[in-house]
Parts: C-alpha cells; structure tokens; sequence
C-alpha cells in the first residue's frame, strides 16, 4: 500500500513523498492516521537531524517519518493480535515506548511508524508494551491532543512531597495546597490548567503567570475564575512582565509562606529561578519544559534545598498510564483538550510548520493527514470565509464553541476538503 509522509532526511531537511509501505508481518498492524498534532519536541528533532539522541545516524539515507502525537483507524492486524485489535476501529498511541532500553519512538526513529502520514505500519514492539490502545471517543483530534496531555497529567503525579523525620515521598502534587504555573497561558500551561481544575487532586489556589496579555485574556476567556471556584479552586492570572519583584508578588499570594507545587512550562533562566524562589517548606519544583542548550542552568538557593526541604525534579512525557487517563477524562468530558488548539492544517504544511514552530504564535498546531490545507489559525476563519465558504462554515461551528475546534467542526472538515 502506498503511503504519503512527510520524512526526516538530516537538520532542516523535511520532504512530504508518496512511497511504497511494505506488506506487513504477522506481528504488525497496519493503521490509517487521521490527526496528528506538531510538538515542540518534532521541531527540536527537525533541526537537529541525525545529532537528535532518537534519530537513526543514517537516516540520510533511511529517513524516518515525523510526528508522534497521532491517532487513527486500524487497517490490517497480523495474526498475532488479532485478538485484541480488529480492522475499522479507532486508535490511540503511547509514544514513549523505552523498548529494552532503547530510544527508539515513532516520529524520531522509524522508516515506516509516524504520525505525518497517511498511512502507516506499527512494530510488534508497540503492541507489546501495551502502546496502542483501542479507542472509543467521538474525535480524532482528542485522541492526538491525549499524548501532550498525557505529559502534563504524568508531570502532576511525578511531583512529590515528603515528612520530617520520614524516610517517605508523597507522590502528586499537594492536594489542596498551592500550585503556581509559570508561563503557563501557552498550549501546554493551559491543558496543565485544565487538568488541575479537574482532576482528582486538585490545589486549592492555582496562580498562573505570563508576560503576554494576550495570551492570558485566552485563558481567562476560556478557565473563568467562577467555574474554577466551583472546582474548590482560587485561579489567579499573573503578568510578571512588569513587576518589580516578580517572585516577592507572587510568594505574597500565598501569605508568604510559598508554593507547594511550582510548574516552569518554559526553558528560561529566569523562569526556573523565579520557580526556585517561590518554593514553600517541601515545596516541588517540576521543570516541565525541555531545553535545546545542553549547558542550560540557573541559580538554585541550596540553604533552602538543606532547610526547607525544597526539591528540583523533571519530567519529559507521560506513561501510558497517564495516556489512559487523558483518553478516559476525556472521554467523560471532564478535560477538554481543545483548548491547546489554535491552528489546523494538512499534510501539505508539516514541512514548513514544523521547522518555523517558535516563530509561529499561539497554541498547538493540528493537522490533518488526509487533506491539503494551508496552517490557519482558528480565530481567521471568518476572514477566510469572506473568499471560502467552507471557512465561513467552520468560523460558525466553533463561534458555538467559546472559538475552540470541536468534534462538529472535525467531521466538517473532513467531509470538506480533498
């Protein structure tokens, strides 16, 4: 069967080609991708090619698929799993595989298993940890989001908590207790927010910083303060652009004795530092987003680590058992991964998204395999749809939706464009 992908040759070298899959072995199984969202962490791999730790040294000569944040329909399943996965049903996928020890993932390291394709073949290796998971929810794109969601859900559990004179860690973030998100109104601090109002171990005072106004308007149009109150949470949105003593602010919102639990969604000295001294007694600092600069480091105050007990961890991904958890939240509309979502595209614009991500504002990018369309971001609709009906269609659908994609406007754009 043939297939169109969009592949990794070397640094900056992305080519979208239509070539042969080859037929697949009784522990394979062949899928359909329909979504598949863009990840920071694609455009880190794009541009650093075969020096990326998951990219194959040859792949100049073996190039791999791109994207790992995708979900689909099952084709074909080899004999051996057959009984668990049947052709015509949905998917989802847990990326991070750590097979054997190996650094092997969809999107960094395979010829044929990536999620910028039309279709794709999956190893025995998936199946085998348990990686692919039959899905049942009414959307494509909820399935894809499930993977950065699952990040964001594996980063609030690996956070920990101790007692003095007790040789124990309290897994999770501090349920009632104070948890500060720093730079969180991008794509992945506002699923990060989403999930603390809804989850089963929620804080009892949520602040939430930026330097854009921008950025944390969306937020506040989309999390409003009295829908957080009904969750038993005090959300409080923070511009520290301008403050004078940004952390001293930020320590007073708490009645200075800090924060329990303190995200940094950005790889910015300034960020990690201002974490750091905002941290109460046990306070966790979680290290959320990864740097490309391998000398990346700031100041930590160690009088605090010995006598106040604060720690430093980090987290890169989730395990599927936090996938799980995106999919069945979910599932049961407590989450809405939706609100990640600013841009949606085809296959035609992986390449050149991809490799320009930081320089694109907004939140996460969307693409949808099966169609050619140019990146556009949500709020253009409506003036696209002054020359382009089925752009007008799609601004009225999610008009309906507080301007959020939706599984209405996925069917639509399904059923409209080639």
């Amino acid at each position: 069967m043939k297939t169109k992908a969009v592949r990794l040759y070397g640094a900056n070298d992305l080519r979208l080609e239509e070539f042969e899959l080859p037929e697949i072995k009784e522990d394979e199984i062949l899928v359909e991708i329909i979504s598949d969202s863009i990840c920071m962490s694609s455009y880190k791999c794009a541009i650093l090619g075969e020096n990326h730790k998951r990219v194959p040294k040859d792949v100049h000569e073996n190039p791999i698929i791109i994207g790992h944040e995708f979900a689909g329909n099952i084709v074909k399943v080899g004999k051996k799993w057959r009984d668990q996965f049947k052709p015509g049903t949905k998917f989802a996928q847990q990326p991070a595989l750590n097979y054997k020890g190996s650094m092997a993932s969809p999107g960094y390291s395979y010829m044929y298993f990536g999620g910028d394709a039309t279709y794709a073949v999956i190893p025995q290796e998936v199946m085998e940890l348990g990686c692919l998971l039959n899905y049942d929810g009414d959307s494509y794109y909820e399935a894809s989001l499930a993977e950065p969601m699952s990040c964001i859900i594996g980063a609030f559990h690996a956070n920990y908590h101790t007692e003095m004179g007790k040789y124990v860690h309290h897994m999770g973030i501090k349920e009632g207790g104070k948890t500060a998100i720093l730079a969180g109104a991008g794509p992945m601090g506002l699923g990060a927010i989403d999930y603390a109002l809804h989850c089963d171990r929620r804080p009892g005072l949520l602040v939430v910083t930026d330097v854009d106004d921008r950025r944390l308007s969306r937020a506040d149009q989309i999390f409003s303060k009295e829908e957080a109150k009904s969750c038993g949470v005090d959300l409080i949105f923070v511009n520290t652009k301008d403050l004078e003593n940004p952390a001293e602010y930020l320590k007073e919102l708490t009645e200075g004795t800090g924060f329990d639990d303190v995200f940094a969604f950005a790889p910015v000295k300034s960020v990690v530092e201002q974490a750091d001294k905002i941290l109460g007694r046990d306070g966790c600092l979680n290290f959320f987003a990864g740097p490309t600069d391998t000398e990346f480091s700031g100041k930590i105050n160690y009088y605090n680590v010995h006598y106040a007990s604060t720690h430093i961890m980090g987290t890169t991904g989730g395990n599927t058992d936090d996938l799980i958890e995106s999919l069945k939240l979910t599932e049961q509309k407590l989450i809405n991964p939706a609100v990640m979502l600013t841009h949606i595209g085809g296959l035609d614009s992986v390449a050149e998204t991809t490799l320009n991500l930081p320089k694109i504002p907004g939140g996460k990018k969307l693409i949808y395999t099966h169609i050619n369309m140019e990146l556009t971001a949500i709020e253009d609709f409506e003036e696209k749809g002054k020359t382009d009906p089925r752009f007008a269609e799609l601004a009225d659908i999610v008009k309906k939706n507080k301007g959020l994609w939706c599984t209405e406007a996925e069917k639509y754009i399904l059923e409209n464009w080639k």
